[in-house]
């Protein structure tokens, strides 16, 4: 194992295309998840320095009231039409982020034998969702990649329906993206979020009765 005490899944896919699913999934058959996006939505409270740098970075204009939270939606706007301010924000988050996950893996391997739904076991598993696992460099600490998987035209209706974005929103969040193929190419699981939850739910506790025999035996 690459975290000893832990075997660690990186989960990890194209926007809206149903990790935050998967991870639920996997949360309730025992995993411990790390759901990276939200951790990030919470260190860019006010108050936080993560929100001081990014406010300095892009200016107040991004807040919903003077001092007040920064509205996701106008940073999207900037972030995802620009590579170079997505970089600039990447630099502010993702340090803070990493930090924050360390510190989680090691309360996790000092806790000792952890129960999942089945049995207790001596390595639990904990789960990183991340959208950007290959490109932050967490995958390479990973003791498995879980790639979840859906055609483009499902990922634009879900990011309409779910979260509001016009037609050319949706397709510029998703080009700002790295190519799913490259995701695919480190994965060691992949996860076809196409049909029903049902079908997703099976390949999820079938894959996982694997990284279950995988952790214990490492």
């Amino acid at each position: 194992m690459k975290h000893p005490g832990i075997f660690l899944i990186g989960l990890t896919g194209g926007i809206a295309c149903g990790k935050s699913t998967v991870l639920a999934m996997l949360a309730a058959l025992g995993a411990r998840t790390i759901d990276a996006d939200r951790i990030t939505h919470r260190l860019q409270q006010p108050g936080t320095p993560v929100y001081e740098a990014i406010v300095a970075a892009f200016g107040p204009h991004i807040l919903t009231t003077p001092g007040g939270v920064i509205d996701r939606r106008k940073l999207g706007k900037i972030v995802f039409n620009d590579p170079q301010a997505l970089k600039r924000l990447e630099a502010i988050v993702h340090p803070a982020v990493r930090a924050e996950i360390r510190r989680f893996l090691q309360e996790v391997a000092g806790a000792g034998t952890y129960a999942t739904r089945l049995r207790p076991v001596e390595r639990p598993i904990v789960v990183i969702d991340a959208i950007k696992l290959i490109e932050s460099g967490w995958a390479d600490e990973c003791d498995q990649v879980w790639v979840v998987t859906c055609p483009v035209e499902q990922q634009i209706e879900r990011l309409m329906t779910t979260r509001g974005m016009s037609l050319a929103e949706a397709q510029a969040r998703i080009a700002a993206q790295p190519p799913q193929e490259s995701r695919l190419s480190r994965a060691d699981v992949i996860i076809d979020n196409s049909g029903t939850q049902a079908q997703t739910r099976a390949q999820v506790e079938a894959a996982w009765q694997q990284a279950l025999i995988a952790s214990q035996g490492a």
